[in-house]
């Protein structure tokens, strides 16, 4: 009997799990563009616009492969909009009544297909380099689970960096030298690749039917098959990974890669493998082409940090999106939309978000992030928007970043500690506070009213608001304590000058 594998957009692997355990001369492959997906929230534009022409490119390298592709545009009269709809449309057309599926990465789309009527086989994702049970294994009879102890066991699983027993070079991680400043730097920008007829026709059905998406669709540039996504990581290995990095956290106006890699795209959707990227790295460092602290840190983001967070994500479960540790409530700024805002760190990143839907890992933890939790925006509103306008974003990755590391919402599951700082931080790391509104010079507390940056009237009132919680916190007690030693006409300025931004901000005034 013919049975159905479903193939989803970020599945696009030939040796993911439900192929790998088909039969293409009697099984019949199911892909979909559909409303339920593309509008789940607000995606940006570009995001959407990549995943359908990589699709469509995947499946007809699947048909060239020998198998039988059921594919569903969007614009198809006949689409039911729905991955569950669309099973239950095509098993009427081929009298199937068995789906073989790879575990999604998305809660919600997993209880949809749980619930379809059809006999479903859902086969773990075999992509990663952690099983479920690894993971399990590791976490048990843990008081915490920090990524750093995951992160030097799956180095001795996958033995990379290391020699022997021990971590290449004596040390485990190298973070400390991967914090230098990268102002009058001039880095190798990514590849740009000229959309062809494929994916042209997405661009089309894209601006048509998503005429009011968040983001800007063109110009379009992203690589939409493996030969593109592979040609971007060649291309960063000689130009990028040398003076990745010393400046991986740095951040400059104007240029918004740096010496990031761009291709989390591409492996979160399924055409690269993250042991390839890892090995390939390592190679460049063995042959001297690369240093240690550079090789180490890209190999602790695939290996450490996307392993850890996925299996937070499994274990923790659908719920985990909601949590709210803090208590925050506030609306999302309209200006994480691109509406005015007076803070060039903001402004800057938000605009390349929207133009890009991409920012590397410190644009997003120490500027978008860190304003929000200092301000008490609700939590799931900010998981909604990383998730909707990074190309990257996938529920398995993005809410343990932005509901553990970013917004502390799990209260510490992932992190130690909250995330947060003064605008001294975002000055040291960046070039932005040259061209700010505000000054980031001027202190919380001090009677600095509407000059001072935001970042720090809010950062203190913060840990005010939060004291009683971090107090005993190992990594937050010396904080609350200079706090907590300051005088308390200069705590009570801190409040009302806090109380002044929030309160513009609640206003939808400029900020």
């Amino acid at each position: 009997m013919v049975r159905l594998v479903l193939v989803l957009g970020d599945q696009l692997s030939e040796g993911v799990a439900a192929l790998a355990g088909a039969d293409p001369a009697r099984d019949v492959v199911v892909m979909a563009e559909v409303m339920a997906e593309a509008a789940s929230v607000r995606h940006h534009v570009k995001k959407i616009a990549f995943t359908f022409a990589a699709m469509r490119k995947f499946a007809a390298r699947l048909e060239a492969a020998g198998w039988r592709v059921l594919y569903s545009r969007l614009d198809d009269p006949a689409n039911s909009q729905s991955i569950p709809g669309e099973l239950l449309r095509r098993a009427a057309e081929t009298g199937a009544g068995e789906v073989l599926a790879t575990e999604p990465g998305d809660w919600r789309l997993y209880r949809a297909l749980e619930a379809v009527p059809l006999r479903l086989h859902l086969r773990e994702d075999g992509r990663f380099l952690a099983s479920h049970r690894v993971f399990e294994d590791w976490a048990a009879g843990r008081r915490q689970l920090r990524m750093e102890y995951f992160y030097r066991e799956m180095r001795r699983r996958t033995g990379l960096l290391m020699e022997g027993d021990e971590p290449a070079g004596g040390q485990w991680n190298y973070d400390a030298e991967n914090r230098k400043a990268a102002v009058g730097k001039v880095f190798v920008p990514p590849l740009r690749f000229e959309p062809d007829e494929v994916t042209r026709e997405v661009l089309a059905l894209v601006g048509a039917r998503f005429p009011d998406g968040p983001g800007r669709l063109e110009p379009f540039w992203f690589a939409t098959d493996r030969e593109g996504a592979l040609a971007q990581f060649g291309h960063w290995l000689a130009t990028g990974l040398p003076r990745f990095g010393d400046h991986q956290d740095a951040m400059l106006r104007g240029d918004g890669f740096l010496g990031h890699s761009l291709i989390s795209l591409y492996l979160n959707a399924g055409l690269l493998e993250p042991l390839e990227l890892c090995r390939a790295v390592e190679a460049e460092w063995r042959a001297g082409r690369a240093p240690l602290n550079a090789a180490e840190g890209y190999v602790r983001q695939i290996i450490g940090w996307r392993e850890y967070l996925r299996g937070i994500w499994w274990r923790e479960g659908p719920d985990y999106a909601r949590r709210n540790a803090l208590g925050h409530g506030r609306a999302l700024p309209a200006m994480y939309w691109g509406a005015p805002t007076r803070m060039a760190c903001i402004g800057a990143v938000v605009g390349q978000t929207l133009e890009e839907a991409y920012a590397h890992h410190i644009q997003r933890l120490m500027v978008t992030g860190n304003f929000a939790l200092l301000a008490g925006i609700d939590p799931f509103a900010v998981h909604e928007w990383y998730l909707g306008v990074y190309a990257d974003a996938h529920e398995w990755v993005e809410v343990p970043n932005v509901i553990g590391m970013s917004q502390f919402a799990d209260g510490g599951v992932v992190a130690s500690k909250p995330y947060v700082s003064s605008g001294a931080y975002i000055d040291r790391m960046s070039d932005y506070c040259g061209s700010c509104g505000y000054d980031v010079r001027l202190k919380a507390g001090e009677g600095a009213g509407e000059r001072a940056c935001p970042f720090n009237l809010l950062y203190w009132d913060f840990v005010g608001r939060h004291a009683a919680r971090f107090r005993d916190n190992p990594r937050m007690a010396q904080i609350v304590r200079s706090l907590e030693r300051m005088s308390s006409d200069r705590q009570a300025t801190i409040r009302a000058e806090a109380a002044a931004v929030l309160a513009r901000l609640d206003a939808g005034e400029t900020v």
